[in-house]
Protein backbone atom coordinates (compact mmCIF):
# COMPACT_ATOMS: atom_id res chain seq x y z
CA UNK A 1 0.00 0.00 0.00
CA UNK A 2 2.67 2.16 0.65
CA UNK A 3 4.39 1.50 -2.66
CA UNK A 4 1.43 2.42 -4.34
CA UNK A 5 1.29 5.67 -2.60
CA UNK A 6 4.59 6.65 -3.26
CA UNK A 7 4.00 5.52 -6.99
CA UNK A 8 1.44 7.92 -7.66
CA UNK A 9 3.02 10.82 -5.30
CA UNK A 10 6.06 10.66 -7.62
CA UNK A 11 4.41 12.33 -10.73
CA UNK A 12 2.26 14.87 -8.72
CA UNK A 13 6.01 16.12 -6.95
CA UNK A 14 7.69 15.90 -10.76
CA UNK A 15 4.29 17.87 -11.95
CA UNK A 16 5.44 20.76 -9.72
CA UNK A 17 8.81 20.90 -10.63
CA UNK A 18 7.92 21.69 -14.08
CA UNK A 19 6.13 24.02 -16.13
CA UNK A 20 4.14 22.81 -19.35
CA UNK A 21 3.60 24.94 -22.33
CA UNK A 22 0.17 25.77 -22.84
CA UNK A 23 -1.96 23.62 -24.80
CA UNK A 24 -5.04 25.70 -25.08
CA UNK A 25 -5.44 29.66 -25.84
CA UNK A 26 -4.88 31.47 -22.21
CA UNK A 27 -7.21 31.90 -20.17
CA UNK A 28 -8.31 35.56 -19.86
CA UNK A 29 -7.36 37.86 -16.41
CA UNK A 30 -9.92 39.32 -14.93
CA UNK A 31 -10.72 42.79 -17.32
CA UNK A 32 -10.49 45.93 -16.19
CA UNK A 33 -12.87 47.49 -18.89
CA UNK A 34 -11.02 51.23 -17.33
CA UNK A 35 -8.23 50.45 -19.46
CA UNK A 36 -8.89 49.91 -23.51
CA UNK A 37 -4.98 49.32 -24.26
CA UNK A 38 -5.22 46.06 -21.83
CA UNK A 39 -6.18 43.03 -24.15
CA UNK A 40 -9.01 41.73 -22.70
CA UNK A 41 -10.45 45.05 -22.17
CA UNK A 42 -9.80 45.95 -25.80
CA UNK A 43 -11.80 42.82 -26.94
CA UNK A 44 -14.78 42.81 -24.33
CA UNK A 45 -15.44 46.64 -25.67
CA UNK A 46 -14.84 45.50 -29.19
CA UNK A 47 -16.91 42.65 -29.38
CA UNK A 48 -19.89 44.53 -27.25
CA UNK A 49 -19.43 47.10 -29.79
CA UNK A 50 -19.97 44.61 -32.41
CA UNK A 51 -22.74 43.23 -31.22
CA UNK A 52 -24.31 46.50 -30.42
CA UNK A 53 -24.21 47.57 -34.03
CA UNK A 54 -25.51 43.56 -35.25
CA UNK A 55 -28.27 44.02 -32.75
CA UNK A 56 -29.46 47.67 -33.52
CA UNK A 57 -29.37 46.74 -37.30
CA UNK A 58 -31.95 43.93 -37.15
CA UNK A 59 -33.89 45.77 -34.75
CA UNK A 60 -33.78 48.59 -37.87
CA UNK A 61 -34.92 45.79 -40.01
CA UNK A 62 -37.46 45.23 -38.11
CA UNK A 63 -38.78 48.82 -37.09
CA UNK A 64 -38.14 50.83 -39.63
CA UNK A 65 -39.23 51.01 -43.66
CA UNK A 66 -36.69 53.80 -44.57
CA UNK A 67 -34.78 52.38 -47.44
CA UNK A 68 -31.61 54.45 -46.13
CA UNK A 69 -31.82 53.08 -42.90
CA UNK A 70 -32.49 49.43 -43.87
CA UNK A 71 -29.44 49.78 -46.21
CA UNK A 72 -27.54 50.90 -43.28
CA UNK A 73 -28.28 48.25 -41.38
CA UNK A 74 -27.42 45.53 -43.60
CA UNK A 75 -23.77 46.80 -44.50
CA UNK A 76 -23.88 47.00 -40.70
CA UNK A 77 -24.48 43.81 -40.09
CA UNK A 78 -22.38 42.38 -42.81
CA UNK A 79 -18.88 44.36 -41.55
CA UNK A 80 -19.26 44.34 -38.17
CA UNK A 81 -19.99 40.45 -38.41
CA UNK A 82 -16.97 40.52 -39.92
CA UNK A 83 -14.73 42.24 -37.51
CA UNK A 84 -15.93 39.99 -34.98
CA UNK A 85 -14.77 37.04 -36.76
CA UNK A 86 -11.25 38.92 -37.45
CA UNK A 87 -10.73 40.08 -34.17
CA UNK A 88 -11.78 35.85 -33.11
CA UNK A 89 -8.85 34.85 -35.48
CA UNK A 90 -6.38 36.95 -34.26
CA UNK A 91 -6.84 36.30 -30.82
CA UNK A 92 -7.03 32.69 -31.23
CA UNK A 93 -3.82 33.14 -33.77
CA UNK A 94 -2.21 35.09 -30.51
CA UNK A 95 -3.51 32.21 -27.74
CA UNK A 96 -5.59 34.64 -26.50
CA UNK A 97 -9.17 33.76 -25.30
CA UNK A 98 -11.44 36.55 -26.62
CA UNK A 99 -14.56 37.15 -24.18
CA UNK A 100 -17.65 35.72 -24.83
CA UNK A 101 -19.92 37.97 -26.92
CA UNK A 102 -22.02 39.96 -24.59
CA UNK A 103 -22.81 43.62 -24.66
CA UNK A 104 -21.62 45.91 -22.12
CA UNK A 105 -23.81 47.91 -19.72
CA UNK A 106 -23.12 51.18 -21.90
CA UNK A 107 -24.06 49.35 -24.64
CA UNK A 108 -26.85 47.78 -23.58
CA UNK A 109 -28.55 51.35 -21.97
CA UNK A 110 -27.67 52.36 -25.78
CA UNK A 111 -29.76 49.19 -27.27
CA UNK A 112 -32.41 49.70 -24.94
CA UNK A 113 -32.81 53.35 -25.49
CA UNK A 114 -33.04 52.55 -29.39
CA UNK A 115 -35.72 50.10 -28.45
CA UNK A 116 -38.11 53.01 -26.08
CA UNK A 117 -37.91 55.06 -29.72
CA UNK A 118 -41.09 53.34 -30.94
CA UNK A 119 -41.03 53.16 -34.78
CA UNK A 120 -41.21 54.78 -38.04
CA UNK A 121 -39.42 58.53 -37.92
CA UNK A 122 -39.03 58.75 -34.52
CA UNK A 123 -37.47 55.04 -34.62
CA UNK A 124 -35.09 56.54 -37.67
CA UNK A 125 -33.95 59.89 -36.04
CA UNK A 126 -32.81 57.77 -32.95
CA UNK A 127 -30.79 54.78 -35.10
CA UNK A 128 -29.41 57.64 -36.94
CA UNK A 129 -28.47 59.42 -33.26
CA UNK A 130 -26.83 56.16 -31.51
CA UNK A 131 -24.78 55.11 -34.61
CA UNK A 132 -23.17 58.70 -34.43
CA UNK A 133 -22.29 58.27 -30.76
CA UNK A 134 -21.82 54.43 -30.98
CA UNK A 135 -19.15 54.75 -34.33
CA UNK A 136 -17.57 57.89 -32.39
CA UNK A 137 -16.92 55.61 -29.44
CA UNK A 138 -15.95 52.62 -31.41
CA UNK A 139 -13.28 54.83 -33.53
CA UNK A 140 -11.64 55.94 -30.28
CA UNK A 141 -11.35 52.79 -28.84
CA UNK A 142 -9.80 50.98 -32.38
CA UNK A 143 -7.27 53.89 -32.58
CA UNK A 144 -5.68 54.25 -29.32
CA UNK A 145 -5.68 50.46 -28.89
CA UNK A 146 -3.88 50.85 -32.83
CA UNK A 147 -1.39 53.30 -31.45
CA UNK A 148 -0.83 52.06 -27.93
CA UNK A 149 -2.27 48.60 -27.00
CA UNK A 150 -0.29 46.22 -25.11
CA UNK A 151 -0.75 42.84 -27.42
CA UNK A 152 1.15 43.19 -31.38
CA UNK A 153 -1.22 40.68 -32.52
CA UNK A 154 -4.27 42.66 -32.10
CA UNK A 155 -2.82 45.93 -32.58
CA UNK A 156 -3.40 45.69 -36.79
CA UNK A 157 -6.72 44.17 -35.77
CA UNK A 158 -7.68 47.44 -34.39
CA UNK A 159 -5.58 49.74 -37.73
CA UNK A 160 -7.46 47.76 -40.28
CA UNK A 161 -11.27 48.27 -38.16
CA UNK A 162 -10.53 51.98 -38.33
CA UNK A 163 -11.47 52.68 -42.22
CA UNK A 164 -14.42 50.99 -41.76
CA UNK A 165 -15.27 52.80 -38.87
CA UNK A 166 -14.50 55.42 -40.01
CA UNK A 167 -16.83 55.56 -42.55
CA UNK A 168 -19.98 53.99 -40.93
CA UNK A 169 -19.55 57.07 -38.57
CA UNK A 170 -19.79 59.56 -42.15
CA UNK A 171 -22.45 57.50 -43.29
CA UNK A 172 -24.50 57.60 -40.28
CA UNK A 173 -23.92 61.12 -39.96
CA UNK A 174 -25.21 61.80 -43.97
CA UNK A 175 -27.91 59.06 -43.45
CA UNK A 176 -31.21 60.68 -44.91
CA UNK A 177 -34.16 60.53 -41.67
CA UNK A 178 -37.05 63.22 -41.71
CA UNK A 179 -37.43 64.38 -38.38
CA UNK A 180 -40.85 62.98 -36.55
CA UNK A 181 -43.42 65.16 -37.71
CA UNK A 182 -44.40 67.69 -34.16
CA UNK A 183 -47.47 66.47 -32.41
CA UNK A 184 -50.83 67.48 -33.32
CA UNK A 185 -51.62 70.41 -31.12
CA UNK A 186 -54.33 69.50 -28.55
CA UNK A 187 -58.01 69.63 -29.37
CA UNK A 188 -59.58 72.99 -27.99
CA UNK A 189 -63.46 72.13 -26.71
CA UNK A 190 -66.28 74.67 -25.34
CA UNK A 191 -66.30 78.60 -26.94
CA UNK A 192 -63.98 81.73 -26.90
CA UNK A 193 -65.13 84.68 -25.38
CA UNK A 194 -67.73 86.57 -27.23
CA UNK A 195 -68.93 83.60 -28.61
CA UNK A 196 -72.49 81.90 -27.93
CA UNK A 197 -72.08 78.03 -27.42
Amino acid sequence: MKRIMLLLAAPLALAGCETPAPMGPEPMAAVDLNNPLFAPAYMANAASGDLLEIQSSQLALQMSQNPAVRGFANMLIAHHSQMSQTMAAAAQAARLMPPPPALLPPHQAMLDQLRAAGSGAAFDLAFKQMQVAAHQQALMLHQNYAASGDHPALRPVAAQAVPTIQMHLQQAQALNVSPPPPPYPPATTGTRAGERG
